[in-house]
């Protein structure tokens, strides 16, 4: 009998798919080691995270990672501020807060931060571009400006850009600002829940974040169906102390009764220091004849007299929210993704500048 003839095999190399222990072995370090490297779980120099990423993407690893979206792709950001941003000094303690957290972040991801500093109060968008570039930067960070050119000019599906305490209305890049609105309806209704009606709104000429915190004012007045007193704005002309307690001595000069107001909310608590100042020197007693609430929560309201009422702000937590923001742009790689806006919360911070309104409270003890 014919033997039985034995099947064929067709033998084809199967191609391993490379892993994390080979791309470890190819950067030279530990397993642990280049697994924070790719997920930003651990501070690492620039030079070992750099290495590691070289590996990945040289050995295919990274491109399949980045599909299923489990690796961090961004190793260096460019951080464009205005120069009234950059000293650190008491005026700025919220943009200093924001860089903060920002450079901590970074540290912890083994990021690398290019600071570039205007020398003026607006960044220069082409300067800004020409400098990412050239250090091959994988995104940009904006803070505290977002004016339309600005915008407009960097702008482009190649590089993610996030405006960090800045809105775009044109929706053109990516944001990250406080509930300024809600943070500011939060403030007044419970000023109104007190029992206040006729409250003092001081603020200043600010940028559209600003203008949110007046938008909030009016909401907690049209929730309760009251009408908004548009009588009770007073603009300062800027945002230090020293042009809120200008502002209230020449309101105070106008009228003794400042408009028989029994409570201030101030757009910012450096207005509010300012306003408090002006008040104790007057002999008007807060918040006995008048309260006085703030909106930032800046370290010094803590040890004023008496300590600062304030809508509180996770400035700390926006620098995280703007990396997250760029690498979801970067491992997406979709020149389609629209625009995304994102507000934190704000939450009320109780201390001792506000109290309910005295019957027939006159402003001097």
């Amino acid at each position: 009998m014919p033997s039985k003839a034995r099947p064929q095999f067709v033998t084809e190399k199967v191609e391993r798919k490379v892993n994390l222990k080979d791309v470890a072995r190819d950067a030279n370090v530990s397993l642990s080691t280049a697994s924070h490297a790719l997920n930003g779980t651990a501070p690492l120099t620039i030079e070992v995270r750099e290495r590691v990423l070289d590996s990945a993407k040289r050995l295919g690893y990274l491109d399949r990672r980045r599909k299923k979206a489990t690796i961090a792709t961004l190793r260096v950001l460019l951080l464009a501020i205005p120069d009234d941003a950059a000293p650190e000094s008491d005026l700025n303690l919220v943009s200093w807060t924001i860089l903060n957290g920002l450079r901590r972040e970074c540290e912890r991801r083994g990021i690398r931060i290019v600071p570039f500093v205007s020398t003026g109060r607006r960044i220069d968008g082409a300067q800004v571009r020409q400098i990412a570039l050239s250090e091959r930067a994988d995104g940009i960070v904006v803070l505290n400006d977002d004016q339309p050119e600005l915008i407009r000019s960097l702008a482009s599906p190649d590089m993610p850009v996030v405006i960090v305490n800045g809105e775009d209305p044109a929706m053109l890049v990516d944001t990250v600002t406080p509930e300024n609105r809600f943070g500011a309806r939060l403030g007044i209704e419970h000023l109104l829940a007190l029992g206040h009606r006729r409250i003092l709104h001081l603020t200043w000429k600010g940028r559209t974040t600003i203008q949110r915190r007046y938008d909030g004012f009016s909401d907690a007045y049209f929730a309760a169906q009251l009408p908004v007193p548009d009588d009770m704005i007073v603009e300062a002309e800027g945002y230090e102390p020293k042009h809120g307690e200008a502002a209230i001595n020449a309101l105070l000069d106008r009228d003794a009764t400042m408009k028989g107001a029994t409570a201030v909310f101030c757009a910012a608590d450096n207005l509010a220091l300012g306003c408090l100042k002006a008040l104790a020197d007057r002999d008007i007693r807060v918040p006995e004849a008048i309260s006085v609430l703030g909106f930032d929560d800046i370290v010094p309201g803590e040890f004023s007299r008496p300590p600062l009422s304030t809508v509180s702000v996770p400035t700390d937590r926006l620098g995280a929210a703007a990396l997250a923001l760029i690498e979801q742009r970067l491992i997406a790689n979709d020149p389609q993704r629209p625009a995304h806006r994102l507000e934190l919360g704000c939450h009320l911070v109780l201390r001792g500048s506000v109290a309910p309104p005295r019957e027939n409270a006159t402003h001097r003890a």
